[in-house]
């Protein structure tokens, strides 16, 4: 079996799909591993260490898709990438099938006769646990989010006592307690701040405060029903949305850090602040918004841009993961060498649509788009 890894040609992506260190386990294992020179430069990942691994190392993207029956990438391939896949190959990325954009890509690879796994589709179950690409990102999110947030914080976050006095603790928020939003609370309590968190999914709540946190509750609006398949929130019912913003709104204006992490599958962002809540907020605090690159949570968030307004700072910054490549691309490895391992017998990729991993995340095969 011959593994494709080109380097990536979003914008700003720094990721690479395959470390050294998985391609010296993929090569062990009777896989030819194929990398283009320079695909890991960005995630400080040298074409030395990959030929140390093992692979063999190509000059071009070209030469990679031309020859691998498996390309591995983080993002999507471009639709010329997608023209250069040979018939019978399997691409895996995180394909972000229900985006716009990428039904063209789709169209082409079901074209070509080749297929496709969306990695953001791996099934939230234990036993797929290890191949979960958007939980391993969102560690990193989440992480970063704080991070990005206490630097553009008018305050410090931990009490500090000095010979100046006495500097009272930041306040933190965290909207949504999936991956990221957890990550978040755990990166804020440890920098100092004073944590609170919300989710309509009544499972988190002991999540939330076994990490130290306070939960925000919404009367009558935490229910099973705010759970979806997969553990993941689901859209609200108009009376619930309602009560879910008279919490935030309750809770968020003594708050000097808000960060924004709640998504729903395939669908836009909830609108969870809104102009209204943000002018209540003090001068000087900040919400960084993790959901931007789905419309965001916050009313007035603009993906990739930084927005000021009444004296509070709204970040609203796209891939995150990929501003810490190195660790994010050793972790998103992981889970692609773990779905390998799974679509693999005999040394060849069989894809079984019956299977319970591979059937949800299986978006092109045999020459038609699924899913």
């Amino acid at each position: 079996m011959r593994i494709g890894v080109p380097q990536e040609t979003a914008r700003g992506e720094r990721r690479v799909a395959l470390v050294p260190d998985t391609v010296g386990r993929l090569v062990k294992a009777g896989a030819d591993v194929l990398v283009q020179r320079g695909a890991g430069a960005a995630a400080f990942f040298a074409d030395a260490d990959y030929e140390r691994a093992g692979a063999r190392l190509a000059d071009t993207a070209a030469a990679v898709l031309g020859q691998a029956e498996v390309v591995v990438k983080v993002r999507r391939p471009s639709l010329d990438e997608a023209g250069l896949v040979q018939p019978g190959a399997v691409v895996l990325g995180l394909l972000a099938p229900s985006a716009a954009p990428s039904r063209d890509v789709l169209a082409k690879l079901a074209e070509r006769g080749a297929s496709a796994l969306a990695m953001e589709l791996v099934p939230r179950t234990t036993r797929a646990q290890s191949m979960d690409a958007l939980s391993s990102q969102a560690t990193v999110a989440g992480y970063q989010a704080v991070l990005l947030g206490a630097t553009h914080l008018a305050k410090l976050l931990p009490m500090l006592t000095t010979a100046a006095g006495t500097l009272a603790p930041a306040k933190v928020f965290i909207l949504g307690a999936g991956v990221a939003g957890l990550q978040a609370i755990a990166t804020a309590r440890r920098l100092g701040g004073v944590v609170s968190a919300f989710d309509v999914r009544p499972v988190v709540r002991e999540q939330v405060q076994s990490l130290g946190a306070t939960f925000v509750a919404a009367e009558a609006a935490e229910t099973a029903a705010a759970e979806g398949q997969g553990g993941y929130a689901k859209e609200l019912a108009d009376e619930q949305q309602r009560r879910v913003l008279a919490a935030v709104g309750g809770h968020i204006k003594d708050i000097d850090l808000v960060v924004t992490t709640a998504q729903v599958p395939g669908r836009p962002a909830p609108r969870l602040i809104t102009e209204e809540m943000v002018a209540s907020m003090r001068p000087g605090s900040v919400i960084v918004d993790l959901a931007a690159e789905t419309g965001g949570n916050c009313a007035l968030t603009r993906l990739d841009e930084t927005v000021v307004a009444r004296g509070v700072t709204i970040l609203g910054p796209g891939n995150l993961p990929s501003t810490v490549p190195l660790h994010a691309s050793q972790m998103y490895s992981r889970n692609l060498q773990t779905v390998l391992q799974h679509v693999t017998k005999d040394g060849q990729i069989v894809l079984d649509a019956a299977d319970d991993i591979v059937g949800p995340m299986l978006v092109v095969h045999e020459g038609k788009v699924r899913n």
